[in-house]
């Protein structure tokens, strides 16, 4: 009864985890200066220098300079107007706009830049850390590792990262749906003047659209479900909801998943297909690919067969011995097979994911591999 009676979380676990947790961290700090006073080889041959650290970005100025063009033309009705286009400023020309763009480049050209700089000043482009990425390389790298220590317990290091992904993907749904559907949809089909004049110039309307009240109408109802005195009012947008989007799913599941399976059964199970001839040959009568025949005939009577089975082995309503037995172990196999191979397609997709991960922290943070040539 005493272990049934003791607590969930021992405290002496929660300050020996804590300790460790600790210990691990200091353990960390330490590779990684360690790392940085050993430094990497950037470039190669005479441009190769020593960089006492890693994670680093670096950038390559290229100013943008335009100046405006005045044409004369011809509008529809016959009368004269001006045309204003833009093109790019030609060496030693001022520019009427010009900014300047900043484009991430290699170490091994940083290093490069930095030998060309001191043989020539003047002359060589501006190559520098941008310390901007640079963070934001180090930020993701940290945020990779947060969410890794659950791998050995449930930690505050993992809920602060958890809480960061959370917070963001919030708000950049909520930037996405707010630029992407209430202010060309909704403001732009209310007031389209004012939209195109202050928040979207290259929005384009025919002028007021009256049907978008029903929306904003159901948008102000559901937010009735903030006050608990009229969250009654919010069933009927979410009812609203709830059913357009049952209705277009199921549409779009017979068509892409009834249909289409159906459609498969009527395939011809004897498939012929021809080799293509090019040039002077192309008018003779092309050859067979017997290797492409026999893999398209395989394939239909594969997918008839599963077919049938599938359907024998949820067939209820007849005992499954005999002819309809065997169908069913046949089935069976399919199911089994289709199920191991969505299984095994869905872990290869997430081994591709930590395999990402793992080649971001070892290449663009730590600097230990480069596959591509970045360093």
């Amino acid at each position: 009864m005493s272990q049934l009676n003791a607590p969930l979380h021992d405290p002496a676990v929660e300050r020996r985890a804590n300790r460790m947790m600790v210990v691990i961290l200091a353990i960390a700090c330490g590779l990684l200066a360690l790392r940085a006073l050993i430094g990497s080889s950037i470039g190669s041959g005479a441009d190769a220098v020593t960089e006492h650290g890693f994670g680093m970005v670096y950038v390559q100025e290229s100013p943008k300079g335009f100046v405006s063009e005045v044409a004369k033309d011809r509008a529809a009705d016959g009368t004269e107007v001006e045309v204003r286009t833009w093109k790019p400023a030609a060496p030693g020309q001022t520019p009427e706009i010009s900014w300047t763009e900043w484009n991430e480049v290699t170490a091994g050209e940083w290093a490069a830049a930095q030998r060309a700089r001191a043989d020539a000043p003047a002359s060589a482009p501006l190559v520098t850390v941008s310390w901007p990425r640079t963070a934001g390389v180090w930020f993701a790298a940290l945020m990779t590792l947060a969410v890794l220590s659950f791998l050995w317990r449930d930690n505050p290091v993992y809920k602060l990262a958890e809480s960061v992904v959370v917070g963001v993907s919030a708000g950049y749904w909520m930037i996405v749906a707010t630029w992407d559907t209430l202010v060309p949809k909704l403001a732009g089909a209310l007031v389209p003047a004012w939209t195109k004049a202050h928040l979207m110039p290259s929005l384009e309307s025919a002028g007021v659209d009256w049907w978008g009240l029903v929306p904003l109408g159901l948008g102000m109802l559901l937010l009735c479900r903030l006050s608990a005195r009229v969250s009654w009012l919010g069933i009927f947008p979410l009812a609203f909801v709830v059913g357009t989007f049952a209705g277009l799913r199921f549409v779009q599941n017979i068509e892409s998943d009834l249909l289409a399976q159906v459609a498969t059964m009527f395939e011809p199970l004897v498939v012929v297909k021809h080799q293509a001839l090019a040039g002077a040959d192309a008018a003779a009568t092309p050859p067979i690919d017997w290797a492409g025949s026999i893999g398209a005939s395989l394939s239909a009577v594969l997918i008839l067969v599963g077919v049938l089975s599938v359907l024998a082995y949820f067939f209820f309503s007849l005992e499954h011995t005999g002819a309809v037995g065997g169908a069913a172990r046949v089935g069976i196999w399919y199911l089994m097979i289709t199920f191991g191979a969505s299984f095994g397609f869905t872990v290869m997709g997430r081994i591709a994911l930590l395999a990402a991960r793992l080649e971001f922290l070892f290449d663009d943070w730590l600097w230990l591999i480069d596959p591509s040539g970045k360093h």
